[in-house]
């Protein structure tokens, strides 16, 4: 499963003045493809501000993922031509329902069954265009999340699987969603040393190898750790002389006993 999203970095106009998003506000978006089963982004797309997330999406070479990929996207990619291309494609895709689409029910599809399911029906789009891009029926499950009382409409080619199914799916977006929070709140990525495009791009795509690094080192070791907890013991030794491994076997107490004993740390300069 893959989910798509973006998120947008905000950027001063005047001084990154390449950054075009509106008349008086700069910004880059990171287009991001998320392998939700292995919590790694396979995929970053880095844009002016301007670019559309649907734009983006549509620009993606689908053959590069395995067939029968799920694609979770929010409803601000109801391209139904994209969802039609994903179709073709061999993949498949679920997303919430876009306000205001004009639908025909065709029947329904199952009898609504599982905990929060409310319908699970067939449909077909009846505007011409909306016909013209996405000529097959579809299949729509509507769901009530009762912890946040909030009712969901969810789009999916999938005819197979339970609704119950398809709204847990969807449930996954949110680690894309998690994983922006995370690049923001710990890397280097809202503030930049320098401020042409390169310079930033360039500081960007370190963040990202580092957090790829960060969850190598989380995969390899004996017991997975957070990847806040292996950031925060790195920033405390990175330069100071001791093995990697002897620093991932050390809890944080006494990753700091080792950094005592070890002394000052290495100079760059």
């Amino acid at each position: 499963m893959r989910a798509f999203d973006s998120t947008t970095i905000d950027l001063c106009l005047s001084l990154f003045d390449w950054a075009k998003f509106q008349k008086a506000k700069g910004a880059i978006k990171l287009h991001t493809s998320f392998d939700v089963r292995s919590q790694i982004p396979d995929l970053v797309d880095l844009t002016t501000g301007k670019v559309g997330d649907v734009t983006a999406l549509k620009q993606i070479d689908l053959s590069q993922y395995p067939k029968g990929t799920i694609f979770i996207i929010d409803r601000g990619y109801a391209d139904y031509a994209l969802l039609w291309k994903i179709v073709k494609a061999g993949h498949h895709f679920v997303i919430r329902r876009k306000k205001g689409a004009q639908t025909l029910r065709l029947g329904e599809h199952r009898s609504p069954t599982g905990k929060g399911v409310l319908k699970d029906e067939r449909i077909a789009f009846v505007l011409p265009k909306a016909m013209k891009d996405y000529p097959d029926d579809l299949r729509l499950v509507t769901y009530h999340d009762a912890e946040h009382d909030v009712t969901y409409e969810f789009l999916t080619d999938m005819l197979q699987l339970s609704a119950s199914n398809i709204a847990l799916i969807y449930k996954c977006r949110w680690d894309i969603e998690l994983f922006f929070k995370w690049l923001k709140q710990n890397l280097k990525i809202k503030t930049f040393l320098g401020t042409s495009r390169n310079a930033v791009l360039t500081q960007v795509w370190v963040a990202m190898i580092y957090y790829l690094l960060l969850k190598w080192l989380s995969a390899i070791m004996g017991k997975p750790r957070k990847i806040l907890e292996l950031s925060r013991m790195l920033r405390e030794v990175c330069l100071q002389p001791f093995p990697l491994i002897a620093v991932l076997c050390c809890t944080e107490r006494t990753l700091k006993k080792l950094s005592i004993r070890a002394g000052p740390q290495i100079s760059l300069f």
